[in-house]
């Protein structure tokens, strides 16, 4: 479900895809993927003499390379490891956060390691983050420059370009149901529309791009006019018509995403061309 704040865009870009920021949703997901592969048997009120030897060895590495922390904590008997870790995880800052899972992974003795980092993609996928596992480092899918340009393209860009932009960032935000392919026919559509500003006139992406180029409105390379069209055609049918994506069965969220940053640029462009 999109909700107000994202679709008449008073959420930031930012905020929306989870860049530099982490909201408690995400952090609570993150947190049941840890209660699974790592604390499941550990009890909150367990002291670190009933914990089990994984845990005990977690936590001891935790204290030494991480917190830097004086280990004759680990002795007493009011410190708890299961209250130690969820305190840290659910206070620390959101980067500490993804330092704390490349912690985890590097330390602790996972049976099946790719499994932990793959529920954590799921997660981090599922709740839009610009973060994903490569390997056993977290990195960034969702750069700066990235958030600029849809931001910029959702400022600036006239109306029915702007809610067009709206509407396919909150069908890819959707935490509920994301609406990949309706996405991308929105973002296409922004396109589409700030043709139809330029030229006048309502025609196709294809004949707005000829004709935009042919009456030199906008010096147009002929690479990037057809690359579009190219696009164009991924999500349209012969007569123009956006049937195509509908049972498309592999579309994902880099898919959506890559449309929606894709399709901002090149309105940013083409309105820069045109106000010149």
């Amino acid at each position: 479900m999109t909700l107000f704040s994202e679709r008449n865009g008073y959420k930031s870009v930012q905020d929306t895809l989870k860049v530099e920021c982490m909201d408690i949703d995400l952090r609570t997901s993150l947190w049941n993927v840890i209660l699974i592969h790592v604390l499941d048997g550990t009890e909150p009120d367990d002291d670190y003499y009933q914990c089990y030897d994984e845990i005990k060895t977690l936590i001891t590495k935790l204290f030494r390379v991480y917190w830097k922390r004086s280990l004759d904590e680990l002795t007493e008997y009011t410190f708890f490891p299961f209250r130690a870790i969820k305190s840290y995880f659910f206070d620390c800052k959101w980067c500490e956060v993804y330092d704390f899972l490349e912690i985890l992974v590097k330390i602790y003795p996972f049976p099946n390691v790719e499994e932990f980092t793959n529920e954590c993609n799921d997660v981090l996928e599922m709740e839009h983050s610009g973060y994903r596992f490569v390997d056993i480092s977290i990195m960034e899918i969702t750069s700066e420059e990235e958030i600029i340009e849809i931001e910029e393209a959702l400022n600036d860009a006239p109306n029915p370009v702007k809610i067009h932009l709206q509407k396919s960032l909150g069908l890819l935000s959707d935490r509920e149901s994301p609406d990949y392919s309706n996405s991308i026919k929105e973002s296409i559509s922004a396109v589409e529309s700030v043709c139809k500003q330029i030229t006048g006139e309502s025609l196709s992406l294809g004949q707005s791009l000829n004709k935009i180029e042919k009456n030199g409105i906008i010096d147009l390379h002929p690479s990037l006019k057809n690359g579009f069209k190219s696009i164009y055609g991924y999500t349209s049918d012969s007569d123009g018509i956006r049937h195509g994506l509908t049972d498309e069965p592999n579309l994902s969220y880099e898919d959506a995403k890559f449309m929606l940053v894709a399709c901002s640029a090149f309105v940013n462009y083409l309105n820069a061309k045109w106000n010149k």
